[in-house]
């Protein structure tokens, strides 16, 4: 049979393809599929006698998901490796069956009995048989990347249920005295927050049990021993309390406790040792202190989303900066290696500075960095990312947001710009180039509006500067702004040989033209030079 002849029988079948493989996207789960799939098949190749079946790995025995003849498992069994993934059939041509190789390393097996007709399978009915089954694979990709996709928002979901409890917990307790209402209800919400079984607070001073609250109510107090548990305590005016949470609960049974536990229950105690001091100081010097301890948590937590080091890149010298404004910032920046091998540069700025400000850095980089590890493209992630911002902010809040993925073999910048200040580039004739493609700032609206990407080349000897505004609006006392042709004219002027330099030198430029003035802003920066 000719190329042409299998081309043309082939064409037939490309709409069947295309339908064949939206039905199997849209199923729930492989059982779903594979049923779907039988439906395919049949009226594909005119048999009902049709068997699927899967295993997790190529040691396990087969599952059956759908079968119509016994003996078919047997034919799929007898598959060797080195047939694997090959079209089987019988001598009389009536049965097609072959085991191939998922996404997941999983396997399926398939069986094809005999035509309605009883003719032969040809040629071309294994080609299709082929099509078929590398278009289940796809299908069965994007079936594991939904699960992904639902577990994450499920999991991001967790944890803002999580942050709503603490907080309430955090306001329930304030209004409580001392006393036992107040050890009953941090202990029941620590154990409802980590899923917990049981727990308790014992309470001691010079060595002594003054006080032991147990939950649920009338608990053994020998029962926590034995057990998994967590444990976090603190120490006022020489007495020590003592929180213990026991028996993490799981749909798989008892599991031990994870890190995200510990902060949510060292949470619940901080709070309940803010609640204690209450009774002994001023509202106003109790709120100031918590305030000042609730700064601290955020700046630690922001301190582990913001890059301690930058990637070194094979060919380039890179240099970034934050210096908050006040305690947190309202800047992020970070230069991320994807999986593959490309670098996602990253510079973003909310509305705002301080504790709002930071927590919506938080939900910016839990969400980008969820979304970087699916490779989609950048246009389609900077919708997701506006959808969750939006959901997650208040009306006066939203992100402007930059990012460039570099491939660090070719120089090559795939771009979206986000409502963000243009980022520069240095070109080899001492030109500037601005980017300023893109889009409105995240969180402004969410009504599905598309995102504009750019791609540029950063070729040998070049440079990138991405910043935020908290270089150009930095005001001296008369409230004069450094200004962006400042800036240009100091990028354009000024290429020392190492990214570092650049920073410090554009720093001092600020600093010289603020006259020691508070900074108003937050300032962050990243700078690249392809060697």
């Amino acid at each position: 049979m000719t190329t042409d002849t299998i081309t043309e029988k082939l064409s037939i079948h490309v709409k069947s393809f295309q339908e064949s493989f939206d039905i199997l996207s849209n199923s729930s789960s492989l059982y779903e599929m594979s049923n779907q799939f039988m439906k395919v098949l049949r009226g594909s190749f005119f048999t009902t006698n049709i068997s699927i079946f899967h295993k997790n790995d190529y040691k396990s025995d087969w599952t059956t998901l759908t079968a119509k003849d016994d003996g078919s498992i047997e034919k799929v069994r007898s598959i060797s490796v080195q047939d694997s993934f090959k079209i089987n059939s019988n001598v009389e041509l009536t049965e097609l069956y072959t085991s191939t190789k998922l996404v997941d390393s999983s396997y399926l097996g398939i069986w094809l009995g005999k035509k309605f007709d009883g003719t032969e399978y040809t040629d071309i009915d294994k080609i299709t048989f082929q099509i078929f089954i590398q278009m289940f694979d796809n299908a069965y990709q994007a079936l594991l990347s939904h699960k992904k996709e639902k577990s994450l928002i499920f999991d991001l979901n967790n944890k803002v249920a999580q942050l709503y409890n603490l907080i309430d917990t955090g306001i329930e307790l304030s209004n409580l005295h001392h006393g036992d209402k107040m050890m009953e209800l941090a202990i029941s919400r620590a154990i409802s927050l980590t899923n917990s079984s049981f727990g308790r607070i014992k309470v001691t001073e010079n060595n002594v049990v003054k006080e032991e609250t147990t939950y649920p109510p009338n608990l053994g107090k020998e029962r926590h021993k034995n057990h998994r548990s967590l444990t976090e305590k603190f120490v006022d005016e020489g007495v020590e309390y003592e929180f213990v949470l026991c028996e993490k609960e799981s749909r798989s049974g008892t599991v031990d406790y994870d890190e995200t536990d510990q902060l949510l229950l060292g949470a619940i105690v901080r709070q309940v040792h803010a609640a204690i001091e209450n009774d002994r100081y001023h509202k106003e010097a109790l709120e100031n202190e918590a305030m000042k301890r609730e700064l601290a948590v955020a700046a630690e937590i922001q301190k582990r989303i913001l890059p301690d080091k930058l990637p070194e890149i094979d060919g380039y010298d890179l240099a970034g900066i934050n210096i908050p404004s006040k305690e947190v910032s309202g800047d992020y920046y970070n230069v991320l290696k994807l999986d593959d091998s490309r670098y996602a540069l990253i510079v973003a700025d909310v509305t705002g500075k301080g504790m709002p400000a930071s927590l919506l850095v938080s939900t910016l980089d839990a969400s980008l960095q969820a979304y970087l590890d699916f490779q989609i493209p950048l246009s389609e992630m900077a919708v997701k990312l506006n959808s969750i911002i939006f959901r997650a902010s208040t009306a006066d809040k939203f992100i402007t947001f930059f990012i460039a993925v570099l491939n660090p073999q070719n120089g090559e910048l795939d771009i979206i710009n986000a409502g963000h200040n243009p980022a520069l580039i240095l070109r080899k004739e001492k030109e500037i180039e601005k980017i300023d493609a893109g889009g409105v700032a995240f969180g402004m609206f969410d009504m599905g509006l598309p995102f504009e990407g750019q791609k540029l080349t950063l070729e040998k000897g070049e440079r990138l500067f991405i910043f935020s505004d908290g270089i150009p609006e930095a005001m001296d006392k008369d409230e004069e702004e450094y200004s962006d042709e400042r800036l240009e004219d100091l990028f354009k002027d000024e290429t020392p040989e190492s990214s570092r330099d650049f920073i410090s030198l554009i720093l001092r430029d600020v600093r010289k033209h603020t006259k020691g003035e508070m900074q108003s802003d937050d300032i962050t920066a990243i700078y690249l030079i392809r060697k």
